[in-house]
């Protein structure tokens, strides 16, 4: 006998009818947090003390999602965003909310995933790394669309939870330098053939001069460089193609990698595509920091993982220490060494290494006096399993996701490693995104 089998509605989806919620508090993402029938509810846009009027977009057994459809009782802390396109463009989630307020949850968020995940005694931060709240980005990196039917290029940041870009002509987060280009460089490339070709267009703004690098994916006419050169004259900036292979093509000026300097005479170069950090000012604190808190001495050996280019490994070298820094990126670690040598520091050494595999048979594997990891978001605990080798007497774990670091503070405390200073970096003033660092001591 046949059987026919109807398929169940997937009740996940269901949209609900609409309810009003009294927002209690923020997730570390920046949602709101509010209660409904014994579920905790997500609310992205929403702040703590709001009554709200929301729809329920996705049903958990133990959470709800939910979508912001007003605001009925503001938060004293609710500002006006100041970006134009903030309600669609996905780029910055809090500037909704004022500054002030923003550093204090991000510090309540960072230290109640230290001390819930990474199960640390919680303790006094430090004092916060904080800079301007405009402005900041030295570095961007905008997408494309072309659309054949229109033949229009679009050129912008990802909307919210979705591939669309939404098309920008400004940006307040960047260096102004920078946002004053897009809307010009859209122009141009409209009238330009390459535009069907381009993949996605970064922007830099560092101590060498601004750069436009356009990632492209098939060769530009000759006509179309004498137009891009004439562009990137007019602009006062220089323009870089990027090719099949990451293979540079300089448009006009002279082919040198732009570089960015630190305060202590340091010029580091690095290629488009290099991982940098954004906000200068930041950096620059952060890496004083760093110093500070490591104290390395002169003929102790520091290591420094996840080195890239050589941001912490430089100016610990320069205190008299010797550095070891390894990185997974080989062109990284070549770079890495050439900044090195301009800036003639011989008592550093710089390694290429998967740092997420087994490392025992790494000749720079040993005992070491101090340690810094400054990993990606996946974080260092791989590389933390080897701390019965390396010994550091001090550890400074720069992070750019406190769940990597509370999950990475267990090895850490389980080798008799103990957390002395955490502090919150605010590195993206008006996003969601939490930065810290932590000095652990061997007990």
């Amino acid at each position: 006998m046949a059987q026919f089998f109807k398929a169940k509605p997937n009740s996940s989806k269901q949209l609900s009818t609409k309810l009003t919620l009294e927002v209690t508090d923020l997730d570390h993402l920046g949602s709101g947090i509010a209660q409904h029938q014994g579920k905790i509810v997500f609310i992205p846009g929403a702040l703590p003390t709001e009554q709200v009027l929301v729809q329920l977009v996705e049903q958990k057994k133990r959470f709800s999602r939910a979508k912001l459809l007003k605001v009925l009782r503001p938060a004293d802390a609710r500002v006006k965003p100041v970006c134009r396109h903030y309600q669609q463009c996905g780029g910055c989630d809090l500037q909704h909310f004022d500054l002030e307020n923003q550093r204090h949850y991000k510090a309540k968020a960072l230290g109640g995933l230290i001390e819930k995940m990474g199960q640390t005694q919680a303790l006094h931060q430090s004092a916060a790394l904080i800079g301007s709240e405009l402005g900041y980005r030295r570095r961007a990196r905008l997408a494309s669309h072309y659309q054949k039917d229109t033949q229009k290029l679009t050129l912008g940041f990802r909307a919210k939870a979705s591939d669309k870009v939404v098309s920008i002509d400004q940006c307040p987060v960047l260096d102004e330098r920078l946002s004053v280009l897009i809307a010009p460089l859209t122009s141009q490339l409209n009238r330009l053939n390459v535009k069907k070709s381009l993949g996605h267009v970064e922007l830099i703004a560092v101590e060498s001069g601004l750069y436009i690098v356009l990632r492209i994916t098939k060769p530009v006419a000759d006509k179309e460089r004498v137009k891009l050169s004439e562009f990137a004259a007019a602009q006062n900036v220089s323009m870089i193609l990027l090719g099949e292979h990451a293979a540079m093509s300089f448009i006009n000026g002279d082919e040198v990698k732009p570089f960015y300097q630190l305060s202590d005479g340091l010029e580091l170069s690095f290629s488009p595509g290099n991982f940098i950090q954004v906000n200068r000012d930041i950096n620059q604190a952060m890496v004083t920091q760093a110093i500070e808190w490591l104290a390395p001495k002169p003929g102790e050996r520091v290591l420094d993982l996840f080195c890239g280019v050589g941001n912490f490994s430089l100016p610990l070298a320069q205190t008299g220490a010797e550095v070891v820094g390894v990185e997974g990126v080989v062109e990284m670690v070549e770079q890495g060494r050439a900044n090195a040598r301009h800036n003639g520091i011989d008592n550093v050494q710089f390694f290429h290494a998967d740092l997420s595999a087994d490392i025992s048979s790494q000749p720079w594997l040993g005992k070491v006096d101090k340690m810094l990891l400054d990993p990606a978001r996946a974080g260092a605990f791989e590389s933390l399993q080897w701390l019965k080798k390396m010994k550091p007497q001090r550890v400074v774990y720069v992070s750019c996701n406190p769940a990597s670091l509370a999950r990475d503070s267990q090895p850490l405390t389980e080798q008799g490693y103990q957390l002395t200073q955490l502090g919150l970096i605010d590195m993206f003033p008006q996003t969601h995104h939490i930065e810290a660092m932590a000095l652990f001591e061997l007990k």
